[in-house]
């Protein structure tokens, strides 16, 4: 057995997007060429060939380098036009967008000469050391096989004995797997089981005492009205609360926003608009000393649908009871719940929601983006919720769409192609990427 390191070369993020558009230094002399060649100006050079500062100043530094243009008092002079496809760079970035990795050791002259320029530019070359393992018969192992093939006979004559290449293609067998938000479901789940919480759930029909007033939104808030949520019709109504709590919301409302409670538009039933309907129902129902539970399920909203915004998705909520909580330990337990996930970055501001005070939001750092994105939001309930349920510790509580953690592990742009049923993409979408 000979074991060895090899280098393997791939192509990078930048180096694919020239098999789109031509190296930078081409875009610029083509744009040159097609504006006269002789004597133009360099910064209308610049905006016909359309390239970012990083690649224009790059484009002109290797145009020059490469003789194809001279420059003179701001002026472009093109000296040649050459075609990117007879360019040892763009031939060996093609080889590399079609075979997708190649041995460093087995590069011609010329592919060597591309590969040590290509390194010199910001990601269009990545490499990666991998272990080679060969395994060879022994003398010892020939003379054993030698034996074999004497006692069996014929069999000398029928065996052939070849390489095998374990890298060739193989025919792809689509075996049956749970559905990429599934995943991110149970991923969750067991997340938050694992940091000690219980898991309960709740009805998709709610009162809408429960949904808006119990969380101290007031009647007249816009997030009640028909064009933001599905009120049920035809069904029985029910507000479905004990009279006692009922009273204490409705006397609640009427000393904190100073307007006439009205049970009928409390008693209208809802397709819930978020899950913290159930983690209040929880506490209304058992009035816990200390607690730690989620819930995960479907909510609905009157959204127009487009490539971020769903009229039904998921989201998961989370609470957390305790007399000695702070703010401080909700941002741990949010800090965790993503390290978990695979983000590390994470920052909080505050920001306003009708039933926490104070209020924060979450943003964590995608590397894959480059940018903050918005996740969760958090923050202690108002004693305005709380006090009418007969809870008088401090609730932590925090909530978001799974669908936005899933566009995010698996590198969707479009929430909509996580309910497409396309199997080009199930089974095209790379797991685990976050």
């Amino acid at each position: 057995m000979e074991e060895s390191s090899i280098r393997l070369i791939g192509i990078g993020r930048e180096g694919l997007n020239v098999l789109k558009s031509n190296l930078p230094e081409i875009r610029l002399v083509s744009a040159a060429v097609r504006m006269g060649g002789e004597g133009v100006s360099l910064k209308d050079v610049r905006k016909v060939a359309d390239l970012a500062d990083d690649e224009f100043n790059a484009a002109v530094r290797y145009a020059r380098e490469k003789g194809l243009i001279t420059l003179s008092n701001g002026k472009v002079y093109v000296r040649k036009s050459v075609d990117a496809h007879n360019m040892p760079e763009y031939r060996l970035l093609a080889r590399l967008g079609e075979k997708g990795w190649l041995r460093e050791d087995e590069l011609s002259n010329d592919d060597k000469d591309a590969y040590r320029m290509l390194k010199s530019r910001p990601e269009y070359i990545v490499e990666r050391d991998v272990r080679e393992v060969r395994v060879m018969l022994s003398d010892h192992g020939y003379s054993i096989l030698k034996q074999m093939m004497d006692e069996q006979g014929g069999m000398r004559d029928a065996l052939r004995v070849k390489r095998i290449d374990v890298t060739a293609p193989a025919p792809i067998i689509y075996a049956g797997r749970k559905h990429i938000l599934q995943d991110v479901i149970d991923e969750v789940r067991e997340i938050l089981i694992g940091m000690g919480f219980e898991e309960i759930d709740g009805d998709m029909v709610q009162s809408a005492f429960w949904n808006f007033d119990a969380l101290f939104t007031p009647q007249d808030h816009p997030a009640r009205e028909m064009q933001d949520t599905f009120y049920i019709a035809n069904m029985h109504k029910s507000i479905d609360a004990e009279k006692e709590v009922v009273e204490r919301v409705s006397s609640m409302h009427e000393q904190g926003w100073r307007y006439p409670w009205s049970s009928k538009e409390a008693e209208r039933l809802v397709l819930r608009t978020h899950t913290t309907v159930v983690t209040i129902r929880y506490l209304a129902e058992h009035k816990p000393d200390e607690a730690s539970i989620f819930s995960i399920g479907r909510v609905f909203r009157n959204e127009k649908l487009s490539y971020k915004h769903l009229a039904e998705f998921h989201q998961v909520e989370g609470i957390v009871v305790s007399r000695d909580v702070t703010l401080r330990d909700l941002m741990g337990i949010q800090q965790e719940f993503y390290r978990r996930l695979g983000l590390n970055k994470v920052k909080f501001w505050p920001t306003y929601f009708p039933y926490t005070e104070p209020s924060l939001q979450s943003m964590v750092y995608h590397e894959r983006l480059g940018r903050w994105v918005e996740l969760f939001g958090m923050g202690i309930f108002r004693p305005e919720v709380t006090e009418p349920l007969g809870i008088d510790k401090p609730v932590l509580a925090w909530g978001g769409g799974l669908e936005r953690i899933a566009m995010l592990k698996y590198g969707i742009d479009d929430v909509r192609e996580l309910y497409s049923n396309r199997l080009s993409m199930l089974r095209g979408v790379v797991r685990c990427q976050l």
